[in-house]
């Protein structure tokens, strides 16, 4: 059986589990690896980051290209294009909630706990969220759907992209950009109808609230330093 290395709070992570969802894989096992974040991963993995894909001990890394494999070796129901232009409309969309928001988010989210905000950092990438969600709604589907008139892997990775717009950015000082986008705050409001995401949002929530409890105590901040200095000890 396959392993994806996941957690909850992991949007990169969230993307691939919805997926796996949608496509009905039940021989993929969810197991957060007990070493993340330490030296053993990353000698395991260099990119020392989740999800990947345990295929019978060959790892592989990054989020599109695992989604990517398992279209492949899982063709039905198929999640991309029935057109090779509707695919490529299909990955556009996933690229923006990919890089152009996640991205963007996962570099920015230090700034909602940090005791001083940075307001360049702020202001560079805060900005770059609030363009692209304006882009964005220029081009996503009006009908429930990123496009196609049905799940694809477009809406796998735009889920929580703005699961993390609508959670985190506010608590950097940016106001959320939703919903002056009319378009892709309609998306937003049916597709959390939809049951594979609605599944990956409950995840992504407990992640944040469990993330907030461990910020609350202080572990949070205990767990980094004691992260950092074992990676530090490692490379010297």
């Amino acid at each position: 059986m396959m392993k994806l290395y996941s957690g909850d709070l992991s949007p990169y992570s969230a993307r691939v589990r919805m997926q796996i969802y949608a496509k009905g894989i039940t021989d993929i096992a969810l197991e957060r690896p007990a070493d993340f974040g330490l030296p053993a991963f990353r000698q395991r993995l260099p990119i020392g980051r989740i999800p990947v894909l345990d295929i019978d001990g060959d790892l592989m890394p990054e989020s599109e290209v695992i989604a990517e494999y398992l279209e492949q070796v899982y063709p039905e129901p198929s999640l991309l294009g029935a057109t090779p232009r509707e695919t490529a409309h299909i990955r556009t969309l996933a690229r923006i909630g990919d890089v152009y928001l996640m991205n963007n988010m996962f570099m920015l989210s230090p700034q909602s706990r940090a005791a001083e905000r940075d307001q360049g950092i702020v202001d560079l990438l805060g900005g770059q969220v609030v363009r692209n969600v304006k882009a964005l709604d220029r081009m996503i589907g009006t009908d429930g759907y990123a496009c196609c008139g049905r799940l694809t892997l477009a809406d796998c990775a735009l889920v929580p992209a703005l699961f993390l717009i609508e959670n985190v950015l506010p608590g950097t000082g940016v106001e959320n950009p939703i919903p002056k986008a009319a378009n892709v705050a309609a998306w937003w409001a049916a597709i959390q109808q939809n049951e594979h995401a609605a599944r990956t949002l409950a995840e992504l929530h407990r992640g944040l609230e469990e993330r907030r409890e461990l910020i609350r105590s202080g572990a949070f901040e205990k767990m980094m330093a004691a992260a950092k200095a074992a990676m530090a000890t490692s490379e010297g």
